[in-house]
């Protein structure tokens, strides 16, 4: 998950695998692949590092695990 911000300053988690797109025209809005749009305080390019970071969690994590239950040993 991904936290940002609303533009009334109140914070939520978002999964970034149901992310469809982000727009930035002026406002960051994040739509959902439900339809559901999002106005976040955080900037197109803060949100893209975001989602980096995330998804290279998961694959490094999934590394860990894989070598951790004897994956990584064949």
């Amino acid at each position: 998950m991904i936290v940002v911000t609303r533009l009334n300053r109140s914070r939520f988690a978002v999964n970034p695998d149901l992310i469809e797109r982000v727009q930035a025209s002026p406002d960051t809005t994040i739509i959902m692949v439900d339809g559901a749009r999002f106005v976040v305080q955080e900037s197109l390019e803060d949100l893209i590092e975001q989602i980096t970071a995330f998804r290279a969690g998961v694959l490094a994590e999934a590394s860990r695990l894989s070598w951790a239950f004897g994956a990584g040993e064949r």
